[in-house]
């Protein structure tokens, strides 16, 4: 994670990021953005073992370890696609039932994951997209997206797009493990 401190004359924000970099600016703000949404999926967790992280307390199929398994799915697959372009995506108009079926499975825990794999995992993908926000030389770079249903067709999407995309995606997500966490314990992230 980032130490961030924002100039209250300014509003700049400047980030020093885990490898001694000091970034500023707009990139300094994305990876704020990304630290606070990843630190609000993760606090989900605190104190809760392995077969915590599994159940279901809601109506919802999901549990918080297959949340932040998707998340971190998600991050790794839209770099990817910030390096490479759709290439790097799945073109979800081709894809079988079984291939949605063994997607499915970055929504739960599986027999032998651990809550301790899955955040570190999860970190390792952060850091890969942390780097990539200081590094990348320009983050208008863009690519036409993958087809799937949901993106209109021969839209194209910048690094800069997708990774306010990537803040999106771990706040929506964020909030809902917050909702199954309260609804195991009580626990809440805010309030």
């Amino acid at each position: 994670m980032s130490d961030a401190t924002t100039d209250s004359t300014t509003g700049s924000t400047t980030d020093s990021t885990p490898l001694g970099q000091t970034v500023t600016g707009e990139r300094a703000d994305l990876l704020e953005a990304l630290a606070k949404q990843r630190h609000f999926l993760r606090f989900t967790t605190r104190d809760l073992t392995d077969e915590q992280v599994g159940q279901r307390s809601t109506a919802s199929e999901l549990c918080l370890g297959g949340l932040i398994k998707h998340v971190t799915s998600v991050e790794q697959n839209w770099v990817g696609f910030i390096l490479a372009g759709r290439s790097a995506m799945p073109d979800f108009t081709s894809m079988t039932e079984a291939d949605f079926a063994k997607r499915a499975d970055n929504f739960r825990m599986l027999p032998g994951e651990t809550l301790a794999g899955v955040l570190k995992e999860y970190d390792e993908v952060a850091r890969r997209t942390d780097e990539l926000v200081v590094s990348l030389p320009d983050l208008d770079v863009a690519h036409p997206l993958p087809s799937a249903p949901w993106f209109e067709p021969g839209a194209q999407w910048s690094a800069r797009r997708v990774l306010l995309h990537i803040v999106a995606e771990t706040a929506q997500h964020a909030g809902h493990a917050d909702i199954i966490r309260e609804s195991m314990d009580g626990s809440k992230s805010m309030g």
